[in-house]
């Protein structure tokens, strides 16, 4: 073989490789579906209570994990360098509250997420709602208009429509407006 076969085959590698990186580039994502039911769910987790009245709207950020199922489980919330801001672990008529300052216990997840945010947050709700499906321990109706993917349930308004990338909205329209997002890892 000449050397300008050679040279030309040579070539052509780098051309075919561009060619195999374009093609794969392309190439969609898998959907993206949540863990099942009693896997660990984790992400990031914002919670907004707006102001009222003239008081200050109040909010908190961080790093998430929930565990187990509405009757036993636990949620951890850090920061993004890990540090834990609270620990929350819960099981049939106790419910126990872990932070830098202490311990304290409550009779329920609506006490807690009352006590630690204003407003009581629908937890036992959330392990279904970051799914993307209503809870089964209550009513629910499709979101209003009905192109928006979604439902209504417990008072809340949970979009659904950026769910294909992990992201799911829940806001109750009751004053004060709550409004949790949550970002979920692949």
């Amino acid at each position: 073989m000449t050397l300008l076969p050679r040279l030309r085959q040579a070539a052509a590698w780098p051309s075919i490789a561009l060619a195999a990186a374009l093609l794969a580039g392309c190439a969609s994502a898998p959907p993206w579906s949540p863990a099942p039911l009693g896997e660990p769910l984790s992400g990031r987790l914002s919670v907004r209570v707006e102001g009222v009245d003239g008081a200050a709207a109040r909010s908190l950020s961080a790093a998430f994990e929930l565990q187990g199922d509405a009757r036993n489980g636990s949620l951890h919330l850090a920061t993004p360098l890990g540090t834990v801001l609270a620990q929350a672990r819960w099981a049939p008529r106790q419910v126990v509250l872990t932070t830098p300052h202490g311990e304290s216990t409550f009779d329920d997840l609506d006490a807690l997420t009352r006590e630690v945010l204003g407003e009581p947050v629908p937890v036992a709700a959330l392990f279904d709602w970051l799914r993307g499906r209503p809870w089964p321990g209550a009513a629910s109706t499709a979101l209003v208009p009905a192109s928006e993917p979604g439902f209504q349930q417990l008072g809340w308004a949970v979009n659904l429509a950026r769910f294909d990338r992990a992201a799911v909205t829940a806001q109750r329209e009751q004053a004060p407006v709550v409004t949790v997002r949550a970002q979920l890892d692949r």
